[in-house]
């Protein structure tokens, strides 16, 4: 006879997911409605609405596709690409990976700009790409978690408009921790997921196309690969005519309903600073604790809900975050590829950006670090993040 399902209680500090809003969850437990129901139709049009605040776009065009957010992003990719299209890929980390791999499955031209991991894309070389030839898209992930770069999103979409590219980009972890302004940056695909800033369970894609995307799809040559991942079928489903494609997760939908609501409440400013004031305190103690950041760029240029630390030589990078779930029950992320065993990745996203997580995860990286002869001095974490906070309170009451 089987038991119960009771996980351990688990703080959720990786890259994602994060920990999901109580009220989220509890929206998820509501009674199931049919998906032409007008009660559950009336709630997809208040997704959308909500949808639109979030992106910060006026466009009819938002919805969520049903499965994470590389479902969304190959729903892009493969209802704009048809074969022989040329793309230009912007690379950094593991997910400009993963927009090339999407792009060769269309049989697309694949040109790759690449920058060095820990670093931003140079707009000079991706002008130089979208200068040597006419091109369909230029695809980059905003926010790259793998190693906690954050994009010039108003320079690329000014390039993309330029050479008259349609401009996709991978929002994943930005969306709703940190702006995410596709009319304001000229942006003509964005693509988020739920388990990230959101604070709702991995499941949906929110995703977002304005009048040139619109008009691309309608101008196809081929028909889309995909039935499920087409977006033009997907757009008509969530229109007012309901063109029956697929039964939508209903209990997924109440989450990100419940989650989008959660940031119009607190508001765009004061959600994207609690995400950077969380993450810059975790910064300030993992410093104190003699801990470097992965990557080059200034803090304008890291994401601020992602803070990669190297893994100091002589510590068992494994080790560390075993310990640190089964002794705390607090969860980081460790690294892809090249970086693997050499940097882990703290998250402080949605409902897991709060002052207390901060607050035990560097007390207990101190701890487990140290037995492992790291000579971190005791409570320097917890006393710089603190610290950080209390000059952010004196600052906010001047």
């Amino acid at each position: 006879m089987s038991t119960d399902l009771l996980p351990s209680p688990r703080i959720l500090l990786g890259p994602g997911p994060s920990m999901a809003d109580p009220r989220v969850l509890r929206a998820m437990g509501t009674p199931l409605l049919g998906q032409f129901d007008p009660q559950f139709t009336a709630i997809m049009d208040e997704v959308m609405t909500l949808s639109r605040l979030v992106f910060q776009t006026a466009t009819a065009r938002t919805f969520p596709v049903s499965g994470t957010g590389r479902a969304g992003l190959e729903a892009a990719m493969v209802s704009l690409i048809e074969p022989g299209d040329r793309v230009v890929i912007g690379e950094c980390g593991r997910f400009g990976l993963l927009l090339e791999d999407l792009a060769r499955r269309c049989d697309a031209e694949v040109c790759v700009v690449r920058a060095e991991w820990g670093q931003a894309l140079d707009p000079v070389a991706i002008e130089g790409a979208l200068r040597e030839a006419p091109t369909k898209v230029l695809a980059v992930v905003q926010g790259e978690t793998s190693t906690g770069v954050l994009q010039p999103m108003t320079e690329l979409g000014r390039l993309a408009r330029a050479y008259e590219t349609l401009l996709v980009a991978d929002v994943v972890v930005t969306l709703g921790g940190a702006a995410v302004a596709l009319d304001a940056w000229n942006v003509d695909v964005a693509v988020g997921g739920t388990q990230k800033c959101l604070s709702c369970p991995s499941g949906l894609a929110p995703v977002a196309y304005n009048a040139r995307a619109e008009d691309a799809l309608r101008r196809r040559r081929s028909r889309v690969r995909s039935n499920y991942l087409d977006l033009s079928q997907l757009a008509s489903y969530w229109s007012a005519d309901r063109v029956n494609h697929h039964t939508a997760p209903t209990a997924m939908v109440y989450g990100l309903r419940e989650a989008l609501r959660a940031v119009a409440e607190e508001g765009l400013p004061a959600r994207f600073a609690r995400h950077r004031l969380h993450g810059d305190a975790l910064r300030a103690g993992v410093a104190a604790l003699g801990l470097s950041l992965f990557g080059k760029e200034p803090p304008e240029r890291r994401l601020p809900m992602l803070t990669p630390v190297i893994v100091p030589d002589g510590i068992d990078d494994a080790r560390v975050r075993c310990t640190l779930l089964e002794e705390f029950g607090i969860e980081i992320g460790a690294a892809f590829g090249p970086l693997q065993g050499k940097v882990w990745r703290i998250g402080t996203m949605g409902y897991s950006a709060r002052r207390q997580n901060v607050v035990l995860a560097l007390g207990a990286l101190e701890h487990v670090l140290r037995r492992q002869g790291w000579p971190a001095h005791s409570g320097a974490g917890v006393d710089a993040a603190l610290a950080h906070y209390q000059a952010a309170e004196a600052e906010t009451a001047e």
